[in-house]
């Protein structure tokens, strides 16, 4: 079953019987006369315009400007431009004129009313005080407190140039390169020569710290004279304090960043021979003597140790004890009374059963066995 879409019937014609009258069409000399009087109606307009154009002394911005020109012609600047501004014409810009009869739009715009309670700061009239800290400008002249870093690169250097610094000193700070002291033939006497084999190519670093003057080859063949010794080694191996480590006039010592962590305290190098030449002969008078002060020093860490341990254990067996007499106190029903035998479990009701600690050798040499609890002791030999 198909539907049909509903239609618009057309027009019936007027018939005579329907009491409508036909619509009359104009006739050409009243359309001449409609088109006459739209003409006479729109220059009246441009008439009108004109006049409220000279009376308020600007152009007008209407569309009859506009309508009278052609597609490819172009409307005067006066009728664009907006320095005379009538006075009926609304500026969304500004809702009133500024009080200098300048237009700055920034000037109107106000904040939202969640962000009025503010502090408006003026930066240019403000002094920076760096926080409370004092500054090369409150003290210029205070060179210790507002010397620059030696290893920060110089703000006017480029980067090449920071390196050739830096290779200059480091060269400067060994004496290498053009740097290392000039060897002149003519004066023989004050050349100053290896204390070993007498060569002219010392090492001037060594010679201006530990005053010795020593080649590179006879450090490499005498290293048990000509080594380097550390601060620790120094003070364990050698039995050197603290004071006359730290004494450069006594033992001098040359300075290296510390291989472990570059943010620890730079490792202090001792020179082997100038090390034991002071131990041997002024401290401690010979080397068999620095043996017996490490032996009797290690006698007596042993001893402390072992008297340690045994205060140790004393207080252990007090405590075993005073907790012993308490559980029998509370078994015995707390009064003067009650008790038992020795090796009867009290609390428990039932036999003591030992806990026996670690074996210790005592002044025999024969190793003990302790009870935790009772502080009975028992001899323990090993086949």
């Amino acid at each position: 079953m198909t539907s049909e879409r509903p239609s618009t019937p057309p027009p019936q014609p007027a018939t005579a019987d329907s009491g409508i009258p036909p619509a009359s069409s104009l006739t050409p000399e009243q359309v001449k006369r409609i088109e006459i009087n739209r003409v006479k109606a729109k220059a009246l307009r441009d008439q009108r315009e004109a006049e409220a154009r000279k009376q308020n002394g600007g152009p007008s911005l209407g569309r009859s400007d506009n309508s009278n020109l052609a597609a490819s012609q172009k409307r005067a600047h006066s009728a664009i431009s907006t320095s005379n501004i009538p006075a009926t014409l609304r500026d969304g810009r500004r809702t009133h004129p500024a009080k200098d009869g300048s237009f700055r739009p920034l000037d109107e715009i106000q904040p939202a009313r969640n962000f009025t309670k503010y502090v408006e700061y003026d930066f240019s009239k403000m002094t920076d005080t760096k926080g409370g800290f004092l500054t090369a400008e409150d003290d210029p002249h205070n060179k210790a407190l507002y010397m620059p870093n030696a290893d920060e690169k110089p703000a006017h250097m480029t980067l090449k140039e920071w390196e050739r610094h830096r290779l200059l000193r480091s060269l400067r700070d060994r004496k290498e390169g053009p740097f290392e002291p000039g060897l002149s033939v003519l004066k023989k006497e004050g050349n100053k020569v290896c204390r070993e084999c007498g060569s002219l190519e010392i090492d001037w670093k060594w010679e201006e710290i530990f005053g010795c003057a020593i080649c590179n080859s006879c450090k490499e063949k005498l290293p048990e004279k000509y080594s380097l010794l550390t601060k620790t080694e120094a003070r364990e191996d050698y039995l050197l304090t603290e004071p006359e480590l730290k004494d450069e006039e006594l033992l001098p010592h040359l300075e290296r960043p510390n291989p472990h962590k570059a943010t620890w305290n730079n490792m202090m190098l001792f020179l082997r021979y100038q090390v034991e030449e002071y131990a041997f002969g002024k401290k401690w008078g010979s080397a068999e003597a620095l043996d017996d002060e490490f032996s009797r020093r290690e006698k007596e860490k042993k001893r402390r140790k072992e008297d340690k341990f045994k205060s140790k254990l004393q207080e252990l067996k007090k405590k075993t004890r005073v907790d012993a007499y308490r559980r029998s106190r509370k078994a015995g029903g707390g009064g003067g009374g009650g008790g038992g035998e020795f090796g009867d479990d009290l609390g428990r009701g039932g036999k003591h059963t030992h806990t026996w600690g670690r074996a210790v050798e005592n002044a025999e040499g024969i190793g003990v066995k302790t009870c935790v609890e009772c502080g009975m002791e028992v001899e323990e030999l090993e086949f």
